[in-house]
């Protein structure tokens, strides 16, 4: 089967500037954590432009690009969507989640109340896309939650590597956020993301700075 192609375009780089950049990154990403206590000073829209810019440069199945970013600034309609999620948060911790999973979570004092989801200046809420529709026609998607999983961690790399802080955010279920945000059935809910700057002297738990090591996570042949 034909198809037609472009020449890539690629700058081959020295092994040794190959091995800083990877050093580079790492050092920054390393000081990534996750926050719920958010400052309200806001910065500008081309930060997150750039960042979901990049998240939509990921590989995904077939090119069908099966993810769409929905930026909330909004102040009514994050709190729309702060009372939504505390009502689903109040089910999960009181009547949900297993014992062994609030066990779990304890460490990070956490509960039903989302302040941040108002307190934070923006929120990207992310969506997967099981099909997609061209003239009236419907195109199942490929690789859907792969392809938006690689997208998120290219989003969250891009805000961080920026200067930003953020929470990812999951309640379950999230398809209140279909209604809030007037998306289409084809689009279901993948994460929430909380982004700004830490609160003057937020804390974080202790246990969050620490990571497993290199021979725990991985596995060389």
């Amino acid at each position: 089967m034909k198809f037609e192609s472009i020449k890539l375009k690629h700058t081959i780089i020295s092994s040794n500037e190959i091995k800083k950049r990877s050093k580079i990154f790492y050092n920054l990403i390393k000081k990534r954590r996750s926050i719920r206590e958010f400052s309200s000073k806001s910065f500008d829209d081309n930060i997150i432009q750039n960042a979901i810019r990049a998240a939509g440069t990921a590989p995904n199945g077939a090119n069908l690009q099966p993810w769409h970013f929905v930026v909330i600034k909004n102040k009514e309609i994050k709190k729309k969507i702060r009372k939504a999620a505390e009502k689903e948060e109040k089910k999960f911790y009181n009547k949900v989640a297993p014992t062994e999973w609030l066990k779990a979570l304890e460490p990070l004092g956490t509960d039903e109340n989302k302040e941040f989801l108002e307190e934070a200046p923006i929120l990207i809420a992310v969506f997967e896309k099981k099909f997609s529709t061209k003239k009236n026609t419907k195109i199942k998607n490929y690789y859907v939650k792969e392809s938006v999983g690689i997208a998120t961690g290219i989003l969250i790399s891009a805000l961080h590597y920026s200067g930003l802080c953020m929470l990812t955010h999951t309640p379950s279920p999230m398809t209140f956020l279909n209604k809030i945000l007037d998306r289409p059935i084809n689009e279901k809910p993948f994460v929430l993301l909380v982004i700004g700057f830490p609160k003057l002297n937020c804390k974080i738990p202790k246990f969050a700075s620490q990571k497993k090591s290199l021979n725990k996570i991985s596995t060389w042949f």
